[in-house]
C-alpha cells in the first residue's frame, strides 16, 4: 500500500492528460443563449409593469361591459326634460335635494309623475356615480337596456303589413345621434327596421333614443355580430343590398331596384363602407351632390336614400 501523506501535507494533482467526461459537460460549454428581454424576465420591473398594464386594461374592459349591459342615464336639465317630452322609456328620475327647481326641473318631475316613473332623491356623489361624472346639474334620468330584435323580425314586420321590405343596415356607425336620426328617418319613410353591429358601433343608448324623437319605440332595431353574414342571409331571402358611397355604380334618382325588397347600407362616418361589406352589395349607389361639398353626413345620406325609395314606390302604386 502507498504510504499515507503526513499530516498537513497537500496532495498534488496528477500531471499529464486527464480522462474526459465523455461529452457530459458539453452543455455547460454551450452557454445559456441570448439574454431574455426585460419584460420576459419574471423578477424584472418591466415584466411587472407590463402585467400591471394588462390587468388594468382587463379591469377597464370589464367595467365598460358592465356599463354597456346595464341601464343608461340622461344627465342635465335640458336633456332630461327633452327625453321625457319625447317619450324615452325610463325607470327612475333622480333629483338632488339641493337642486334649485327651475321650470325644467318642475316639468321633468311633472312628466315623470304622469308616466308613473319612480322619483328618487340623490346626493351629488350618487349622481356623479350614476352619470359617470357627467355634468348632471342635479338631475338624471335612468333608461333601461334596449331590447334588440332579430333581423328575421324586421322581415316579419314587413310581411305582416303586406309591404315590400325596406331595411337600413349601419356599417360601424359610431355616433349614437346618427343612429337615432337614422331610426327616425326609417320610421318617417315607411322602413321596417334598422340593423346595427355589436362591436365598434353605436348602440341604442339614451342619446340615440332622444335623437330618434320616440321613433325607436315604433321601429325595431336588430343587433348582429357579423354584418356580412347578415347581409348574405338577407340576400338568400330575396333582399337586394344597396351600399351608399360617393363613387357609386348608379345614382340615386330613378333607382331601378327601389320597388324591390332592399336593404340600404350606410358606411361609417370616417371610412365609409368596409371592404367586405362592399363586396356583398348588389349595387353601390351614389347621391348626386354639388362639387363643392365633399360628402353627406351618414344620417342625412340615409334620409335622402329612404325618401327616394319611398317616392319611387309611391309612383309605382299610382
Amino acid at each position: 500500500m502507498p504510504p499515507k501523506p503526513r499530516s498537513g501535507a497537500v496532495r498534488k494533482s496528477k500531471k499529464g492528460p486527464q480522462k474526459g467526461t465523455g461529452g457530459l459537460g458539453r452543455r455547460k460549454l454551450e452557454g445559456k443563449g441570448p439574454t431574455p428581454k426585460a419584460e420576459d424576465r419574471v423578477y424584472h420591473k418591466a415584466f411587472k409593469n407590463e402585467h400591471e398594464k394588462e390587468k388594468e386594461q382587463r379591469a377597464r374592459q370589464s367595467r365598460r361591459r358592465k356599463r354597456e349591459s346595464g341601464p343608461d342615464t340622461v344627465a342635465g336639465r335640458n336633456s332630461v326634460v327633452e327625453a321625457l317630452r319625447e317619450g324615452v322609456p325610463a325607470t327612475a328620475l333622480y333629483v338632488s335635494s339641493r337642486t334649485e327647481a327651475d321650470d325644467r326641473v318642475k316639468e321633468s318631475i311633472s312628466l315623470a309623475a304622469d308616466r308613473g316613473i319612480a322619483m328618487l332623491e340623490a346626493s351629488k356623489q350618487d349622481l356623479d356615480r350614476l352619470t359617470n361624472d357627467a355634468i348632471h346639474q342635479g338631475i338624471a334620468l335612468q333608461v333601461p337596456p334596449y331590447e334588440y330584435a332579430q333581423p328575421e323580425d324586421l322581415l316579419h314586420t314587413a310581411k305582416s303589413r303586406l309591404e315590400t321590405p325596406l331595411l337600413v343596415a349601419l356599417d360601424e356607425i359610431t355616433d349614437p345621434r346618427n343612429l337615432g336620426a337614422i331610426v327616425r328617418s326609417t320610421a318617417a319613410f315607411g322602413g321596417h327596421g334598422v340593423i346595427v353591429t355589436e362591436r365598434r358601433a353605436a348602440s341604442m343608448t339614451a342619446a340615440a333614443w332622444k335623437t330618434s324623437a320616440g321613433a325607436a319605440a315604433r321601429i325595431p332595431v336588430a343587433q348582429v355580430v357579423n354584418l356580412v353574414r347578415t347581409l348574405q342571409g338577407l340576400k338568400k331571402q330575396g333582399v337586394f343590398v344597396l351600399g351608399l358611397d360617393m363613387d357609386g355604380d348608379v345614382t340615386l334618382p330613378g333607382l331601378a331596384l327601389a320597388d324591390s325588397p332592399v336593404c340600404i347600407v350606410v358606411g361609417s362616418e370616417g371610412k365609409g363602407l368596409s371592404r367586405l361589406v362592399r363586396e356583398e352589395c348588389d349595387q353601390i349607389v351614389s347621391i348626386p351632390i354639388v362639387s363643392s361639398t365633399e360628402s353627406l353626413n351618414a344620417g342625412v345620406a340615409a334620409a335622402v336614400s329612404l325618401y327616394e325609395v319611398a317616392r319611387a314606390r309611391g309612383e309605382k302604386k299610382c
